[in-house]
């Protein structure tokens, strides 16, 4: 499980995609969502604008991100 330390109150899932590098521009947010397995907290998610709160889990293609306070 890999820890991703945000800031603020949450992070939209497209954010997330970006800062944790599995894509360079926002741009490539929508199709990368559309072909790649994402789940938040055990459930298929395909909202680029999802909210991701702290103690939140996601998973990206067999990666399990755990949100977390920094």
């Amino acid at each position: 499980m890999v820890s991703i330390k945000i800031h603020t109150e949450y992070i939209t899932l497209g954010q997330l995609i970006k800062f944790i590098g599995l894509i360079d521009s926002g741009s490539q947010v929508k199709f990368f969502i559309a072909n790649n397995n994402i789940t938040y907290n055990g459930v298929e998610e395909k909202r680029r604008g999802k909210k991701i709160y702290v103690n939140d889990t996601i998973v990206i293609n067999n990666t399990k991100y755990l949100i977390t306070k920094e």
